[in-house]
């Protein structure tokens, strides 16, 4: 187990993750210290969850709180260049992120799960991406619950590693143990998988994180206001097979450009070191799965699988993109010995998660779609290749520094009238207002009213930003619940 007892543990950023760490550091007997820009009061919800002996100092980062430190563990918004971090690496105290953290806790506890030859004592699934991490993630876990496999669901979907084994912990401590017999230290998992969702951020910050089965499902351009290129962007995707060694497993997106130059760089040369890579596709035959006249098929040599798995159709969540996401969720969860019949069934009945392409209502012939969880354009140019109707777009917010002339072809094709809100509306419009009928909005709630002025009969309303959402809401599902409430205050026309 992790030597923190006694050490001093400076937790960055006091987001859910850092609550996590910190809240799980302070019970392995760590000295721990919390350090973010924000203030008490800003923070005082977080800070009353945090246990007494949890040390504050927020408002800023002082300096000598980094330079004191045995252990600075830094949560997924904080860049590893900023001032503090970057000397405190240089003097040789050691930084890793919150999942690393949460690995290395995991890969030691008591009550190992399965384990796999040569793997961690828990397999980790891990899911990254520019796109469809969420839903990739959450079908999987789903897949594997079907299978009858228990499984530990976190990371950047929403609720941190290091919260959930905390859960554990005080679980533990309510049956009656004593704060002596159950602490992190001593604790059961009687998992047999840890399916997690991983972000570029989370990644720029890991040690020993290995994960058995892994998959990047496509790099678009994204958090380009963070990544000085794209190059950076791609090589901290690829950290999430950093560790991975003959015995993994690692599934790429074969029609995506950004995953395929991962695979020509960095496997090309026929180390055998290396996970076993096999690759999803909606275009061609490829050594995993595909699809093909409509249908799916699996293609896995080492689970003996060469058989046409489901129809496209019987798929329940739609979308060129969700297809993709079905076959990477599939091809983990099939190397990870579920049988085909607990991914068919999944597949048939898994709903998709809210924000995602979401149908809201269908109103005098006008469907009312909630995508806010496309933040980029990546995003947004699979979610307009998902409909045939004729789109109204609502976009904007916040700016991640992307380039919005990706989306001159699908909205020269598809999109009937455009209509902006946010902080990049001047800048979307200038290179897309002239393709379509575009206007300016106030707020959503005015992007909502043009929308069904502009809307036809047998239309579709599309709320997908291509942007963050931090100028107006709190965060993205913010802005797609209060897009949901304003859709749902709509009348009908009387007939």
């Amino acid at each position: 187990m992790m030597a923190v007892k006694d050490k001093k543990v400076l937790v960055v950023g006091l987001a859910r993750s850092g609550a996590g760490a910190a809240g799980l550091l302070s019970l392995m007997g760590a000295d721990v210290t919390v350090t973010d820009k924000r203030s008490q009061d800003d923070l005082s919800e977080i800070v009353r969850g945090l246990g007494p002996s949890v040390r504050l100092a927020l408002g800023g980062h002082p300096e000598e709180v980094f330079t004191g430190a045995d252990l600075i563990i830094v949560s997924p918004g904080v860049p590893l260049e900023i001032g503090p971090v970057a000397s405190a690496r240089s003097k040789g105290i050691p930084v890793i992120g919150e999942l690393e953290l949460a690995f290395q806790i995991i890969e030691t506890a008591e009550g190992r799960g399965k384990g796999t030859e040569g793997g961690n004592p828990i397999p980790f699934l891990a899911v990254t991406g520019s796109n469809g991490k969420s839903t990739t993630t959450t079908l999987l876990d789903h897949i594997m619950r079907k299978a009858g496999f228990n499984t530990m669901l976190g990371g950047n979907i929403g609720n941190a590693l290091t919260e959930e084994i905390l859960k554990i912990v005080k679980s533990q401590k309510a049956k009656g143990k004593s704060d002596e017999d159950v602490s992190p230290f001593t604790f059961h998992l009687s998992h047999d998988f840890i399916v997690v969702e991983v972000s570029s951020f989370q990644l720029e910050a890991i040690d020993s994180f290995r994960p058995h089965i892994a998959s990047i499902l496509n790099i678009t351009p994204d958090h380009m206001d963070r990544y000085h290129s794209m190059s950076a962007y791609r090589e901290a995707k690829a950290n999430i097979y950093l560790n991975q060694k003959s015995g993994d497993f690692l599934i790429l997106n074969a029609d995506d450009p950004g995953t395929l130059e991962l695979y020509d760089l960095h496997f090309r040369s026929g180390k055998s070191d290396m996970p076993k890579v096999h690759f999803f596709s909606r275009t061609r035959e490829v050594a995993g799965i595909y699809s093909k006249g409509g249908k799916v098929y699996c293609n896995i040599p080492e689970i003996a699988c060469n058989a046409c798995l489901i129809g496209v159709d019987e798929i329940r969540i739609k979308g060129v993109h969700n297809l993709e996401n079905a076959m990477a969720a599939s091809a983990m969860a099939l190397l990870a010995d579920c049988p085909p019949d607990a991914v068919i069934e999944s597949l048939k009945e898994f709903g998709g998660l809210e924000h995602r392409l979401e149908l809201v209502r269908e109103l005098d012939g006008v469907k009312y779609i909630n995508d806010s969880k496309g933040t980029n354009t990546g995003a947004v140019v699979k979610s307009i290749e998902s409909f045939r109707e004729p789109l109204v777009l609502i976009a904007g917010g916040r700016d991640k520094a992307g380039d919005f002339s990706v989306l001159r072809g699908p909205v020269s094709e598809k999109v009937k009238a455009l209509i902006l809100i946010g902080e990049a509306a001047a800048k979307i419009k200038d290179a897309l207002g002239d393709l379509t009928e575009t206007v300016t909005a106030e707020d959503l709630a005015e992007a909502v009213k043009l929308s069904r002025k502009m809307a036809g009969k047998g239309g579709v309303v599309l709320l997908s930003p291509a942007c963050a959402s931090f100028d107006m809401f709190r965060d993205y599902e913010d802005r797609g619940r209060q897009f949901k409430k304003l859709v749902m205050e709509l009348e009908a026309v009387d007939a």
